[in-house]
């Protein structure tokens, strides 16, 4: 008897539902069912009507209390039997509404001999959820069951091994859609693509693409994706091309122009960028914001900030992200007031600050020295603004200091940080000590790089550097001879200036370029010109013990300065020369650059690891202070 008020609590819904979800038809005739079996409707129509009727409520319900009396009354009414239902019902609670896997999990176990879709339904949900492990799971479990596997199926279990980086799982996957015979359908082996993207398997991901029937925008999008990801950028911006040729005539999307930015970017290729600028302005793109902030950032990481700012100011609404971008454009390339200022106009106009605002007016303070300005900034931070400091933040005041000489203050801030800091944070601090020659402190850090496992040839390479300038060769010796024996090798040097759209790529003492002996002939003159003009080799940039002109010698040929050398060379007189280098520029080189600016009246626009160097009339934009 217990079950008859239970039974007539579950005929309406309405009645517990609060007034902004009831319905006008919530009412489950239950107890009413003898009744309406002697209605002259046939009973194949009336049980049509009430599904439908069932399914318009499951479809409107969004608290948990509420599924779950429907879901009492699928249980006693035998409609779990009911493949529609109880799939409408899971794709609800799975995926839309609650997305409580253990309750979606509780009920999909309670459904009798379930279907592909209901499989397809819990794996997918487990994909986007923080146990993308058990998608993988139920997708093995799914083919035990004998159960016939559509693509569909597999697309969702590549993403769950996406999701955790299983590499074993996903080449499984792989097999299955082999012998299923799915390797046809396009929008799967665009997951997989991204799969192998994702397990930095570049060749396997170019394999997949290749075999492709049909390539639409998305599998473009996603080869150009997998180049960016995989250190490929130069590949990236070939396939722009490769898409929108005759034979494959497919035409580049909104997605396809945010990837292009980013890799334009990355590499400095300034031309290139106004070509994806141009394309977004004629395919009605140019008012998206997302790519209105994304050529800002590319713009400014090229050096051209007059053309950043433009799009800037063109912006009709701008966001907190379109502001941080534009200060940490002018950041990067030497103007801290500018940026500073714009942190305040951006405050007048209501926007208020992210974590990524304040590490770009950080890194603002660190690269122009104002010291009492970012320890002002960093405080309101999470006093004012409510956001606590992160790595990068703490990065950047570690780069404040150090770079202002503060060292034993930058290393006590390291030591009471609210969180573990990383090897990037003992590198900046590892970078100061070679500027600033502090030896011991340089060793203290060596030994936090080698505690935490994750030294680098980089930082042997910063400890030379702080040997070679304090004059301890037996030091150098005993450094290189430690390199020599664990097999460490330095990352070398390699600098690229973006011609017609062709990357050139130079490292020291460069002789694969076609025009090499053009490239030498002018680096001569060019030394020759600037030698006059009172430009003297600073040696202590090289860190072999050699003689005075040995050592000027062997800076001659440094990678920034081929490429420079080639900019004069191919361009007319007057062109600015932009170029990009993967380490911190050195000493010498700069000065180079320097005098290079005036002697040839030429803007030479240098982005190094770290930030822009400007050098125009003799002058850099970075006052020497990098």
């Amino acid at each position: 008897m217990a079950a008859i008020p239970h039974r007539r609590s579950l005929t309406t819904l309405a009645f517990h539902t609060s007034p902004q979800h009831q319905l006008k038809s919530t009412t489950i005739p239950i107890a009413k069912e003898h009744q309406q079996a002697k209605h002259s409707k046939p009973i194949s129509e009336t049980q049509s009507q009430r599904q439908k009727q069932l399914l318009s409520l499951i479809k409107t319900c969004t608290q948990k209390t509420h599924f779950l009396q429907i879901h009492a009354h699928l249980v006693y009414t035998n409609l779990l039997q009911d493949p529609t239902i109880s799939l409408n019902f899971l794709s609800r609670v799975a995926l839309f509404t609650t997305r409580d896997l253990n309750y979606s999990r509780q009920f999909f176990t309670q459904i009798p001999n379930p279907f592909v879709s209901h499989y397809n339904t819990m794996i997918r949900a487990y994909s986007i959820s923080n146990s993308p492990l058990e998608g993988f799971y139920m997708y093995r479990e799914m083919r035990r069951q004998g159960l016939p596997v559509n693509p569909m199926s597999s697309s969702f279990a590549i993403k769950s091994c996406i999701k955790v980086s299983t590499l074993l799982g996903g080449v499984q996957v792989h097999a299955r859609i082999l012998r299923d015979g799915h390797q046809s359908d396009s929008q799967l082996l665009t997951t997989l693509m991204d799969f192998y993207s994702c397990c930095e398997k570049f060749d396997e991901a170019c394999r997949v693409f290749d075999e492709m029937s049909e390539r639409d925008t998305v599998a473009w999008n996603v080869m150009i994706s997998c180049c960016l990801r995989n250190n490929r950028t130069r590949d990236a911006l070939g396939v722009f091309d490769i898409m929108q040729s005759e034979s494959n005539g497919c035409e580049p999307d909104d997605v396809t122009c945010l990837l292009l930015l980013q890799a334009c970017a990355h590499l400095n290729a300034l031309e290139f960028g106004e070509r994806i600028h141009s394309y977004i302005d004629e395919h009605g793109y140019d008012g998206a914001n997302n790519l209105r902030n994304s050529l800002v950032a590319m713009y400014s990481r090229c050096g051209c900030l007059d053309k950043a700012y433009e799009v800037f100011k063109g912006m009709q609404n701008k966001n907190v992200v379109s502001w941080s971008a534009m200060i940490s454009g002018l950041a990067m390339n030497g103007h801290g007031r500018e940026a500073i200022k714009a942190f305040w106009e951006m405050q007048k106009m209501g926007v208020p600050p992210d974590d990524q605002t304040f590490t770009g007016v950080l890194s603002a303070c660190s690269h122009c020295g104002l010291v009492d300005e970012g320890m002002m900034f960093f405080d309101r931070m999470s006093k004012e603004f409510g956001i606590a400091p992160n790595i990068h933040h703490y990065g950047c005041m570690v780069d404040l200091l150090g770079r202002a000489g503060l060292l034993e203050q930058a290393y006590r801030l390291i030591m009471s940080m609210g969180v573990k800091p990383d090897s990037t944070m003992w590198r900046t601090l590892l970078g100061a000590c070679r500027i600033h020659g502090h030896v011991t402190l340089g060793e203290q850090v060596i030994e936090h790089l080698i505690e935490l496992k994750a030294q680098e040839a980089g930082d042997y390479a910063l400890l030379l550097n702080i040997y070679s300038s304090a004059g301890n060769w037996e030091k150098v010796l005993e450094v290189r001879k430690f390199m020599k024996e664990k097999a460490i090798e330095t990352t070398p040097g390699c600098s690229t200036i973006v011609l017609k759209g062709v990357v050139h790529e130079f490292i020291v003492d460069d002789v694969s370029h076609p025009r090499k002996d053009e490239i030498y002939a002018m680096l001569d003159e060019i030394n020759q010109q600037l030698k006059i003009a009172g430009y003297v080799a600073e040696i202590s940039s090289e860190l072999h013990k050699l003689g005075a002109e040995e050592k000027g010698s062997a800076l001659s040929y440094h990678s920034e300065k081929l490429a420079i050398a080639f900019g004069v060379l191919a361009t007319p007189p007057g062109t600015t020369i932009r170029v990009a280098k993967n380490l911190r520029t050195c000493v010498d080189c700069h000065n180079f650059a320097k005098f290079l600016s005036g002697v040839y009246n030429r803007v030479v626009i240098v982005r190094d690891r770290a930030r822009f160097h400007h050098f125009k009339e003799g002058r850099c934009s970075c006052n020497d202070y990098w």
